[in-house]
């Protein structure tokens, strides 16, 4: 198996920053066309648990507001062959100074990069929240 070929870690890293664009603008079909739609996939928020595609989507049809803004610190992604990607991105909440980690698993599929599990989560208050140094894949 080959990491981080460059050819494919250049499409997973096209495809994790058209996601955090569309995020930030709050693009909801951006947003659910970069999700697999299946009845597997899996979205772990900081407030919810969704599970298959469906949820997902009506998750963020009822989001008032889209995200929070926020700044990315870092990202990390490694790719697995062809077909298999993880992307992690440590970011700060705007205004808020919160410490956010996101993570997602990509999938190569018939329409391309696609998420099949997302995790979101904060940092607690009083964590070390030491930022690493800037990645090499950014």
């Amino acid at each position: 198996m080959i990491l981080n070929d460059p050819i494919v870690l250049a499409e997973v890293t096209a495809a994790v920053d058209a996601y955090e664009t569309a995020l930030m603008d709050n693009d909801i079909e951006a947003l659910d066309g970069a999700f697999w739609n299946s009845p597997h996939t899996v979205r772990l928020g900081v407030a919810e648990n969704l599970y298959g595609f469906d949820e997902i989507a009506a998750f963020r049809i009822g989001r008032a507001g889209g995200s929070p803004p926020r700044t990315r610190l870092r990202t990390e992604i490694t790719t697995f062959g062809s077909d298999f990607a993880i992307a992690n991105v440590e970011f700060r909440r705007d205004g808020a100074g919160k410490i956010g980690r996101q993570s997602q698993t990509w999938i190569r599929t018939a329409e391309g990069w696609k998420v099949a599990s997302a995790h979101v989560s904060l940092m607690q208050a009083g964590a070390d929240q030491r930022l690493a140094p800037p990645s090499e894949n950014r």
